[in-house]
């Protein structure tokens, strides 16, 4: 229960910072076009070609091996996904007719960006950033796991399997923690479905009328 206070909260720290800097960097390679979509996009192509573990695991040992380097790591190797997610929704958005008369009534980029573009796209990368909090814990009770992360003794779920890996005949050391990380990785990814239902107004209608 102790380590919770350590894996949550950095795992929600991870996904937020995630979707803050690939969500920014999507938005301005779908809104943008040209020059700066091809930049963004080519260097998210880039991290999409190694394994996501293996990058993470390359990007941690040159670091250093502590709990805020893996945090960092695993950063590094996650937000091209909300990146792409968020230029296609981008993209799909931008020639919308509200979109074209804001810039005609002489919007801004940035306010245009706020105001017409986020409110339409923000829906679908949060249900994203919400499935995506179990895959990063995992990445980053992983890295503690292989010693790239934090170290005893920090009561991190990761490291903390690895040290019952240690006393194997003292089976509870390392099956607690690892039964916490499948409860929270459970527990989010129904609560994405959930949040993606609940979004979604064709999904949303059927279930109203299967409930009456």
């Amino acid at each position: 229960m102790y380590g919770a206070r350590v894996s949550i909260p950095l795992t929600l720290l991870l996904v937020v910072l995630s979707l803050l800097i690939g969500g920014l960097l999507g938005a301005c390679a779908g809104y943008f076009g040209r020059w700066v979509d091809e930049t963004i996009m080519r260097v998210a192509d880039l991290v999409f070609a190694f394994p996501t573990v293996i990058l993470a695991m390359v990007v941690a040992a040159a670091l250093g091996a502590s709990l805020v380097n893996a945090v960092l790591a695993v950063l590094v190797v996650a937000w091209p996904a909300y990146a792409r997610v968020t230029r296609g929704l981008v993209l799909g958005v931008r020639e919308r007719e509200f979109v074209l008369s804001g810039r005609l009534l002489g919007f801004s980029v940035w306010r245009s960006l706020r105001v017409d573009v986020l409110p339409n796209v923000t829906g679908p990368v949060l249900v994203l950033a919400t499935l995506d909090i179990g895959t990063a814990l995992l990445l980053l009770s992983g890295l503690s796991f292989l010693g790239l992360g934090a170290k005893p003794p920090s009561p991190e779920w990761g490291a903390m399997v690895a040290g019952g890996v240690e006393v194997f005949d003292s089976w509870w050391v390392a099956t607690f923690p690892g039964l916490a990380i499948l409860t929270v990785v459970l527990a989010f990814n129904f609560l994405g479905d959930t949040l993606r239902d609940a979004l979604d107004p064709r999904t949303a209608r059927a279930i109203k009328e299967r409930a009456l």
